[in-house]
């Protein structure tokens, strides 16, 4: 296998941020309410990672190892900043509804994680690849949590989207259930934790059956041993 591919699935399942490392716990819980502030999120987890694993990657020879942390630091602070006017310009409305949590992806232990485990020891083209997948597992990790809590609480889904999509995203607002109160107990923090128990769980029995069907796999590819022969 590929070190390109490998790095892709440990992002995307073996060695997902969220649901294996457990890093980014605070923006995880705090701001997958819906699948909308999620999406957003994640998509800009994923930009920071790919800005600050490509240009820490770049400089990973010029960078003296004593001081390396502040460095990345300023990187990671600069690409973050990058995002946030970004966002602030084009999506103002999730700018507003994500609030603190952008500026602090510059604290996310996945950015600094993936800086100096992967971007200051591979070429750029792997510390990208990197970057995206890493980013990615953690958006679809936050997704199905927001999707999920939202589904429970409001019976909808991607309300709000059009404040990261634009005004054409309205149509994509589906009402799967009428409430006619919110179910508080999935939008506030003890529904994230359950959630992503719930999530945790599911991993686990996944990750279970796939290991037992590829040990039945080699178990049936084995060459079948015969009986030794009897002495005479």
């Amino acid at each position: 296998m590929s070190e390109a591919k490998e790095l892709m699935i440990q992002g995307l399942w073996k060695n997902n941020s969220a649901l294996v490392q457990l890093l980014g716990l605070c923006p995880l819980l705090a701001v997958t309410s819906t699948a909308t502030n999620a999406l957003g999120l994640g998509l800009a987890t994923t930009l920071v990672l790919m800005i600050t694993n490509g240009s820490i990657s770049a400089l990973r020879r010029l960078v003296p190892s004593e001081v390396r942390i502040p460095i990345y630091v300023m990187i990671i602070a600069a690409a973050v900043s990058i995002v946030q006017m970004l966002i602030n310009a084009y999506a103002f409305g999730l700018y507003q509804s994500l609030g603190i949590f952008i500026p602090l992806i510059v604290t996310n232990c996945i950015v600094v994680g993936r800086a100096e485990a992967v971007a200051a020891r591979k070429p750029v083209n792997l510390a990208l690849i990197d970057g995206l997948f890493i980013g990615l597992g953690a958006t679809g990790a936050m997704f199905v949590l927001g999707s999920m809590r939202e589904l429970i609480g409001n019976g909808t889904l991607f309300d709000g989207a059009d404040m990261l999509l634009g005004n054409w995203a309205k149509v994509l607002r589906i009402e799967v259930v009428h409430f006619d109160s919110p179910l508080l107990l999935a939008m506030l923090p003890p529904g994230a934790f359950i959630g992503l128990g719930l999530m945790l769980a599911a991993k686990y029995v996944i990750d279970e059956k796939m290991k037992a069907r590829k040990a039945q796999a080699i178990a049936d590819a084995a060459p079948e041993h015969g009986e030794p022969e009897k002495a005479s």
